[in-house]
């Protein structure tokens, strides 16, 4: 009836209930968000002639204080009682790259027991992608240096065996991070069982904090996989951009080359061509694209 009041097995209504309700029942583990940030820069070229390469970069930071002082960690902090992740995550976001129109999705919930020596911590990773000419990093209260860091993507290793219901798919990655004056790397296993659960395991990392190395590893295969049917690379672009700039960032995040030809025709409906040229010097003018805002992909 809409009008009856339910009771539980010791006839407590729900007011009742979270009355005499104690919360410290249960130990409480920390959760923290950790950002996993993006950006896509122009690597240095000497003949000024030749158009630049580019570079899949991501955001560390220096950490200034124990555990794991003096190695590179993915920015982040702990959440607040009164914050939602995703509010967590954009306090983040803001506090390192000092914008707000990013980018942002939720990844993946990290939860080993023995992740974080200091206490029981449970990470939320999130991944965001921005256009370098729009940002300014700093580092936070508890950090020493905020760095970008080339990546690159290693498949070592990959084998098949067979199981009782199916096989197992096993991988070896190796993560490299490269700066001017750092060199970071992290080995990671990837096991994908019958049933279609997956584990990763850190087998070797070299200044990189936590098991933050697994994030970025997950973190590149979610964005080459997306990367093929969303509109993704485009929130690494600035609004004006040549179809061979856009062409790189994808061979840049694919880890491989593109035929020119067939890219083109994959993303046609996806650019808008302007009546607008580039002003290089020491290149032949290329025509300027924009995103079309209007793009949906075919379902």
């Amino acid at each position: 009836m809409r009008n009856e009041v339910i009771r539980n097995k010791q006839g407590l209504t729900e007011k009742e209930f979270l009355k005499g309700y104690d919360a410290d029942i249960y130990k409480k583990p920390s959760l923290t968000v950790d950002m996993l940030i993006f950006t896509v820069m122009d690597e240095e070229e000497e003949n000024y002639r030749k158009l630049p390469e580019k570079t899949l970069k991501i955001l560390l930071v220096k950490r200034g204080d124990h555990p794991y002082l003096g190695k590179w960690a993915l920015p982040g902090g702990f959440v607040a009682v009164e914050e939602s992740l995703d509010e967590a995550a954009f306090r983040v976001l803001r506090a390192e790259t000092n914008i707000d129109d990013i980018y942002m999705e939720q990844l993946y919930t990290w939860g080993d027991v023995d992740r974080d020596p200091r206490t029981r911590v449970i990470s939320s990773s999130y991944m965001a992608l921005v256009d370098n000419s729009s940002l300014k990093v700093k580092a936070g209260n508890d950090e020493e240096d905020a760095r970008w860091f080339e990546v690159q993507y290693n498949l070592l290793e990959e084998k098949k065996a067979a199981a009782e219901r199916g096989y197992i798919y096993e991988q070896l990655v190796e993560i490299k991070l490269r700066n001017e004056s750092d060199e970071l790397s992290a080995r990671i296993k990837i096991t994908e069982n019958p049933d279609g659960s997956v584990c990763r395991e850190i087998i070797e990392s070299e200044g990189i904090a936590f098991d933050h190395g697994k994030f970025i590893q997950y973190a590149i295969d979610r964005l080459r996989n997306k990367i093929e049917y969303t509109n993704l690379a485009f929130n690494l672009m600035p609004e004006l951009f040549t179809l061979t700039e856009l062409q790189q960032v994808y061979e840049v995040i694919l880890g491989r080359e593109l035929l020119a030809a067939a890219f083109r025709r994959k993303i046609a409906s996806m650019v808008i061509e302007t009546n607008q040229f580039t002003k290089d010097a020491g290149h032949r003018p290329s025509k300027l694209f924009k995103y079309n805002s209007a793009w949906r992909r075919d379902i």
